[in-house]
């Protein structure tokens, strides 16, 4: 697996231990959690445990988020990346595109600066055939992001109480 990408702004690697005050900053705010079921973290060990599960994820399933990391700063600003996940909309199983990022970093392109990056990794590196993507409906913003790097709209589906929209996009090397 490689070990980190790097883009013309950032670089993307693996989750460490050492993001825990980052993942903290991220997932403790409210207006991040604004389209995720508005939960978000209340304590730093949560967030301690949030990267074991990822890191346990590289392990169990070979991919799973990585840390964005300003260049010019070296600055944790959230995660992006894919992940091999289960169960939603008929699936059984599938590589799933997901970012996050610190509002403070939002509307500067960094979305779908990784998107781009990770739809390339997935096809070229990995030899996926498809990468599937779910945002909530409502979430303009996400779904912005997800048309701007190739990804086609399939359906609006249910889950966890909320309307979420699917999208995919499939490997034009295949």
């Amino acid at each position: 697996m490689c070990k980190y990408i790097e883009t013309e702004r950032l670089l993307l690697r693996e989750l460490f231990p050492s993001d825990d005050l980052g993942m903290f900053e991220l997932d403790s705010n409210p207006e991040v959690h604004r389209y995720l079921g508005n939960n978000p973290v209340t304590d730093i060990e949560q967030s301690r445990e949030i990267i074991a599960n990822i890191r346990e994820r590289y392990l169990t399933r070979g991919i799973g988020r990585w840390a964005v990391i300003l260049k010019g700063t070296n600055e944790f600003i959230g995660w992006s990346g894919l992940k091999l996940e289960k169960d939603v909309n008929g699936h059984d199983y599938f590589y799933d595109l997901g970012y996050r990022f610190i509002p403070k970093h939002w509307g500067k392109g960094y979305a779908i600066e990784t998107a781009n990056a990770f739809v390339n990794y997935g096809f070229n590196t990995l030899k996926l055939d498809t990468i599937n993507a779910y945002a909530d409906a409502s979430h303009k913003a996400s779904r912005n992001v997800l048309e701007k790097a190739g990804f086609k709209y399939i359906n609006t589906f249910e889950y966890q109480g909320e309307e979420e929209v699917w999208y995919e996009i499939k490997n034009p090397n295949k």
